[in-house]
């Protein structure tokens, strides 16, 4: 992180111990006569930045471990939510992080989407971040077998969980090239890539948003924005819930991955929170995999 407005250090009567010593907006008290003492309070990344945020359901939500991430460094941010069964929810917690605007939202729409994004630049003075944290599929579709899908449900599932995101970043282009350029992160899953039993069409349609997360970055990298993915092992979210034999993924990512450890979603929440950062200033049509290793195994 740049460090500004360094101060010297003086020597403290008695002892000759430094006096705390102040880089900015990290403090360093200075050792203690029993050794190295240290705090430090750090500046968050993203002050000054806005974002708004599609997926919050619940406290448990991958998007809300991203959010809650975002709002402690800094950020000011607006939320969507589909439908009055989580609607509460969500405006619970955009409380919580003092968020000017949660408005209902449904990816389908185009009208829906490009109003959502105008009135979250409006409420926050403009866009800097998006976080795309979208995916649907039918029930009956993520058991049995793929080829049983029908076709209006497996357009269904694209439209959702691929194409939302083309929709979201084309609203967003023109307010974050006014900002000189910003940040989107998707979420994506290893099932886009391999066969994961149950998956199915989701698996399908997680390739189909790969790919948009490459072409994308392609087309905004001129303005300076940048379009990244997070693949994240099993969480536990509401969405699980409905991939039959969810608690077996868990159990194998644990066993079989070099970490053999679970992944929650504030470990998401910090990975994102990098992507959209200054930090990967030059990440761009990138997957960061946050699954304990479990994609690098071959068996």
């Amino acid at each position: 992180m740049p460090l500004a407005g360094a101060s010297p250090a003086s020597a403290a009567g008695g002892h000759g111990l430094p006096r705390p010593v102040s880089l900015g907006n990290l403090r360093f008290p200075g050792p203690s006569l029993c050794g190295a003492t240290y705090t430090r309070r750090v500046a968050g990344r993203f002050e000054g930045k806005t974002g708004l945020v599609l997926g919050v359901a619940n406290r448990r939500s991958i998007a809300w471990g991203i959010a809650r991430r975002l709002a402690e460094e800094g950020a000011q941010l607006a939320f969507t939510f589909q439908g009055e069964r989580i609607e509460k929810s969500v405006r619970d917690l955009a409380e919580t992080v003092s968020s000017p605007l949660v408005a209902e939202c449904d990816v389908r729409s185009d009208a829906d989407v490009e109003r959502v994004v105008a009135d979250s630049a409006e409420a926050l003075g403009g866009l800097d971040l998006l976080v795309h944290s979208v995916a649907f599929a039918a029930a009956e579709d993520l058991e049995g077998r793929f080829i049983d899908t029908p076709r209006d449900r497996f357009w269904l599932a694209h439209d959702v969980s691929a194409y939302s995101l083309v929709a979201c970043a084309h609203a967003a282009e023109p307010l974050m090239r006014e900002r000189g350029g910003g940040s989107i992160v998707t979420m994506t899953y290893l099932g886009g890539e391999r066969t994961v039993p149950h998956y199915n069409v989701m698996g399908v349609a997680k390739a189909s948003l790969d790919a948009s997360v490459r072409y994308l970055a392609w087309d905004l990298g001129e303005s300076g924005t940048r379009v990244n993915a997070v693949s994240a092992g099993p969480v536990r979210t509401l969405a699980a819930r409905s991939i039959a034999g969810f608690p077996t993924m868990e159990a194998i990512v644990e066993e079989r991955s070099p970490l053999h450890r679970h992944v929650d979603a504030d470990d998401v929440g910090a990975a994102a929170a990098y992507l959209l950062s200054d930090d990967a200033r030059n990440v761009t049509g990138t997957t960061l995999y946050v699954d304990s290793g479990y994609h690098s195994m071959g068996m």
